[in-house]
Formats: structure tokens, C-alpha cells, sequence
């Protein structure tokens, strides 16, 4: 569909009576997420304040969708108006979905939206755009795939068609078909479709197909340099620019990455036992440097060849790179594959409100996500086009491999943990399934580790500042370690008199560890030390318990308890509402 941006909206609901409106776009919407004002509602995602929230979403080029009145939605996020052809669709929806009323984005397709939530709700949506209203599109939001060479010629060819010009349309754009436009073949205005560059003389609306692919062999620093003298030389437009290509011996050279970027194409590689040319020893004869660059440009093309099997029309260059062309924009999905990518994920505590953005955004750009069930479902929604793989929380390493076998083959995976994936999670299975694999595939995925609040700093938050000085955080499960190495590092952080985080603390198969934990504490700490017990905290049926080591029983705690045992500095400070703040002070008396 021309114009619709393919992230998927936000909807913003303020209270319970927006609910049903709100699912009934969410089935038209796929992979829409509702995010409900805390306390008030329920949805996808949390917030707490709304305009902070939708500035946000709009700062991150998010559609929203408000369930809320116009002028609400306006004032919220006037402070962030500035450039009009960077902003999201933004749109106000009656909470009753008995009307739409596309507020900011008609460059990015809010017309086109509002039309296809109003066809969900069988209303008819308050589209004021002239434009669109005239000839039932906007022209100058092209669909996926093509860029608008000027949005200034762009407005005043509409102002002229709009002012009784006629128009003709050189060039293949299917889009336009169904358009009210005033055709006429001998017209001087004309809608021009076309890889090339052209001079429109201010009486074209010029649109450049992503149609253009290039082949790079050669050295990588200077490939952006040479990609645009290609180009250049045979008059295409940078914009046109669809994707790079480069042998598959090549994923992971961070030149080739920088000059993708610089060049802002997706960079493709392709299996053509070609080895990493230009980079090997050079199979031409005394090293003639002419023959050297015919070489590098001929194994360019058969780069090119291999990819597109002659869909394009074929132009060479020197210079190690080949570039083809067409008249539509190329499926670069079809092209090889993608440099894999692994995120290991840390989703916080379990609330979405406590789940960081770098973590949302990961997630939503994941083709997989692998994980345990109960992360799993902390995680969700999930996109219909994005495949889920639970296992069991034990299956750590096998979780890691299945990842890195999927991201070598090109996708984007996702591991989702508990918490921050580096503090006892995916992270250290990750590298460790990578230090021990021998497989060169798996050197090559990028990996990201993004990460997350914790549970002794979620347990920490909602107590006070218990871990304001120093601290240790230990795990008191033996799966993977001695219970004697747990002995030995609890003793040493008892008398270094440090704050100590116990992870694990108790589990049916082992019910006897914290109250031996217990007894190696309470003989360097006063009875009346300070402890807190955070369970599920940021998860529903979260509770927090502050008391004493002397007070202290094994009964109070299980596996889903992080246990923070105050050192001989921590203190409680009175609150209000009778209950106590715990903290340690940041000074320190011997």
C-alpha cells in the first residue's frame, strides 16, 4: 500500500473505556502494540505520564495512534515540531472509534493509515489534506521502495496541478493508477519515474526507484568513494542506490559496514566461491596494475550475476565495482544474505515501564526470539512475522548455539533474559557457546549485548539505596559451581564487610543452603543488620519485606527472592506511611 509506513503503531489509550476500541485496531493493525496509562488500564506496554510518553514515541519515528481528543494529543507533543518531512504519522481516534482525524504525517502516510483504521471501525476519516482530498493520493509520499528527489519542486507541482495543471506520468508507477489525476499525454507536467538523474525544470515531480544495485571488489575503504563515481558517471542518483554486494568471505569487515552506512544501503553478500577478493594475493599476471582492475571489476560482475541472474539491465565500471539497473525497485531480500545479528537481551524486571527502549527496539527489529517460556511471554507481543523459539531455562548453551546458527545465516535473533543478560543470564552462555564453536560463521554475526535493570538493583530501587556503597552480588545455586566456592566467596564478602546480593537463594532440590548462608553471615553480622527480600519485583503479586538478620528465616524466601543483606553501615530511615527506607551511606568509618 503506497505510503504506509511499515513500523508498526503504537496505540496510546488513557483509561479502561478505550480498551475495546483499542483491540478492534489492534486485530487490523498486525504486530500494533497498546500501551495503557499505569494504574488505569491494561495493555502491551506501560507508561506513566502521557505526554512525556507520546514525545518519546514521536522522537523514535513511532506512528501513534491516541485514543484521546485532538487538542490532548496536539499539545502534548507541539515541543517536538519541527522538520515536517521526518515526523511520524500521528492521529487522534475517538475513544467510542466513532471518528479518526490524521494529525501529523502526511509524508509519512498518516492519510493512509487513518483510512485503514476508519475502514476497521466503519467510519469515514477526517482527511483535510487538499491534495489527497483532490486526487485521492498523495503525491508526494511514494510507496516503499521509491524517494521523492525534491520535496520543494514536489509542493509546487501539486500547487500547480492543484491550480488546473494537467499531468502525465513517464515512467512505471503502478501506485498512481487508481489516482484522480488530470492525464493528458501531451501535458507539460509531468510525474517522472526513473533511476536517472534528470533536471525537472520546476514542472516534474521526479521519483527515483530503489533500482540500482552495486558490486564491490576491491579494497573496502575506498568503496563508498568509488560507488559514488560509479554512479555518477553513468548518471544515476545516489537515492537510487538499492543495495551493496559483496562475497560472503567478506561478512564482518567493518570497512565494508562503514561504507554501507556512508552510502546508506543495505549491504548484501553472496556465495560465489570467490574468496575474499581483493584482499588475497593477486592472480594477475606481474601484478599490472590494468590488469589487476580489469580482474576486480570482472569478478564485480560476476557478483552482480550471480545475485540477479539478468533481472537488471547490466552497466560496467572499472575501478572494481559493476553496477545494474532497472525500472522497479529491487527485492533486496532476494539478494544473498545479511550480516547476522545477535541481540542478547535484558528485559528488566518484568514490568514494561522498567524495560529499557534499546531493549523494545531490538526486539521489534528481531526475524527470531529465543528464550525461556516465562521470559518469553515477558517479553510479547511478538509480530506475526517473527518466529519464536521457547526451551527450557536449563538449556542455556543449546539456546546460544540455535542462535548462532540462525543469525549465520543471515537473520536477526533475539535472546531474550530476566533482568540485565550479563548479571547470571544469556550473555555469558552466548560467548561462551562462541569461545568453544571452532565454527568461522559464528565470528562473524554482530553481537549486541543490551542491558537491563537487574533484580538486586529493581529490589534496591523499590527499598531505597541498600546498595548505595559497596556491594557483591552472589548466586547461591551449586548447578554450576561447588557449593564450597560459594562457601569460601560468602565468608571473604562477610568480612570485607560488603552489601551482599544473594541471587537463588533456596529451591526445593536444595533447601538447605541459605540457612548454611545464613550461618556463615550471622557470625560477622549483628543480629540487628539490615536485610531486604524482594520478590517478583516489576512483576504482578510483587512483594518487598525489609527486617533484621536476626529476625530472618529460610520460610521467608525461594528461588524468585532476591535477598540483600545490609553491611555494618546499612541503617532504616522512617517513612511516612510507617513503613522504612533502607540505605547505605556513601562514607565509610573503620
Amino acid at each position: 500500500m503506497a505510503g504506509l509506513t511499515s513500523t508498526p503503531p503504537a496505540i496510546v489509550v488513557l483509561g479502561p473505556s478505550a480498551l475495546p476500541t483499542a483491540r478492534r485496531l489492534q486485530a487490523a493493525l498486525p504486530s500494533a502494540t497498546i500501551h495503557a496509562l499505569q494504574g488505569r488500564a491494561t495493555g502491551d506496554v506501560a507508561y506513566s505520564e502521557l505526554a512525556s510518553h507520546l514525545r518519546e514515541l514521536y522522537s523514535t519515528g513511532k506512528p501513534i495512534v491516541a485514543l484521546c481528543a485532538a487538542g490532548i494529543v496536539i499539545r502534548c507533543i507541539a515541543p517536538m515540531l519541527a522538520n515536517k518531512g521526518v515526523e511520524p504519522p500521528v492521529l487522534a481516534v475517538a475513544e467510542d472509534g466513532s471518528a479518526v482525524v490524521p494529525l501529523l504525517g502526511g509524508l509519512a502516510g498518516v492519510n493512509v493509515l487513518a483510512r485503514e483504521i476508519a475502514r476497521a471501525l466503519d467510519v469515514a476519516p477526517a482527511i483535510t489534506t487538499s491534495g489527497e482530498l483532490r486526487f485521492g493520493t498523495c503525491l508526494l509520499n511514494p510507496p516503499s521502495g521509491y524517494t521523492l528527489a525534491s520535496l520543494d519542486e514536489g509542493k509546487r507541482f501539486v500547487s500547480d496541478l492543484l491550480a488546473g495543471a494537467s499531468v502525465r506520468i513517464d515512467g512505471d508507477a503502478p501506485w498512481l493508477d487508481a489516482a484522480h489525476l488530470p492525464k493528458d499525454e501531451s501535458a507539460r507536467h509531468a510525474v517522472r519515474v526513473t533511476p536517472r538523474i534528470v533536471e525537472s525544470g520546476g514542472s516534474d515531480l521526479v521519483i527515483h526507484p530503489h533500482a540500482v544495485v552495486a558490486a564491490i571488489d576491491g579494497p573496502a575503504e575506498t568503496a563508498a568513494e568509488r560507488v559514488r563515481e560509479a554512479m555518477g558517471a553513468n548518471g544515476l542518483a545516489p537515492v537510487s542506490l538499492a543495495a551493496l554486494l559483496a562475497p560472503i568471505a567478506r561478512i564482518g569487515e567493518t570497512a565494508l559496514e562503514q561504507a554501507a552506512s556512508e552510502l546508506g544501503a543495505p549491504l548484501r553478500f553472496i556465495d560465489t566461491g570467490l574468496g575474499r577478493t581483493g584482499m588475497a594475493e593477486d592472480r594477475c599476471a606481474n601484478n599490472d596494475p590494468a590488469g589487476t582492475e580489469m580482474a576486480s571489476t570482472e569478478r564485480a560482475l560476476q557478483l552482480l550475476h550471480n545475485a540477479l541472474q539478468s533481472r537488471h539491465e547490466q552497466l560496467t565500471h572499472t575501478n572494481g565495482i559493476a553496477l545494474a539497473v532497472g525500472a522497479e525497485p529491487i527485492d533486496v531480500g532476494s539478494l544473498g544474505q545479511a550480516r547476522g545479528r545477535l541481540d542478547v537481551i535484558g528485559l528488566g524486571p518484568g514490568c514494561a515501564e522498567l524495560m529499557a527502549p534499546a531493549a523494545r527496539a531490538a526486539l521489534a527489529e528481531a526475524t527470531d526470539v529465543l528464550g525461556y517460556e516465562t521470559y518469553l511471554r515477558m517479553a510479547a507481543p511478538f509480530g506475526a512475522h517473527q518466529r519464536i523459539h521457547g526451551s527450557d531455562n536449563r538449556e542455556e548453551l543449546q539456546r546460544a548455539r540455535h542462535a548462532f546458527e540462525l543469525a549465520s545465516a543471515g537473520r536477526r535473533v533475539a535472546i531474550v533474559s530476566s533482568g540485565d543478560p550479563g548479571v547470571f543470564a544469556m550473555a555469558a552462555a552466548v560467548m561462551e557457546a562462541l569461545d568453544g564453536a571452532g565454527d568461522p560463521r559464528w565470528t562473524t554475526v554482530e553481537i549486541r549485548v543490551v542491558p537491563g535493570i537487574s533484580a538486586a538493583m529493581a529490589t534496591a530501587a523499590q527499598a531505597g539505596a541498600p546498595l548505595g556503597h559497596d556491594f557483591c552480588v552472589l548466586s547461591l545455586s551449586d548447578n554450576l559451581k561447588p557449593w564450597r566456592v560459594i562457601e569460601n566467596r560468602l565468608r571473604h564478602a562477610v568480612e570485607a564487610d560488603l552489601v551482599i546480593a544473594m541471587y537463588n537463594p533456596i529451591s526445593r532440590a536444595r533447601p538447605w543452603q541459605f540457612d548454611k548462608a545464613l550461618e556463615i553471615v550471622r557470625n560477622c553480622r549483628r543480629p540487628d543488620t539490615r536485610v531486604v527480600l524482594g520478590r517478583d519485583v516489576g512483576r504482578p503479586g510483587a512483594a518487598l519485606v525489609t527486617t533484621t538478620l536476626g529476625e530472618l528465616r529460610s520460610e521467608q524466601v525461594d528461588m524468585r527472592t532476591t535477598v540483600i543483606v545490609g553491611s555494618t553501615m546499612t541503617r532504616a530511615v522512617a517513612r511516612g506511611d510507617g513503613g522504612e527506607w533502607i540505605y547505605t551511606p556513601r562514607w565509610y568509618e573503620d
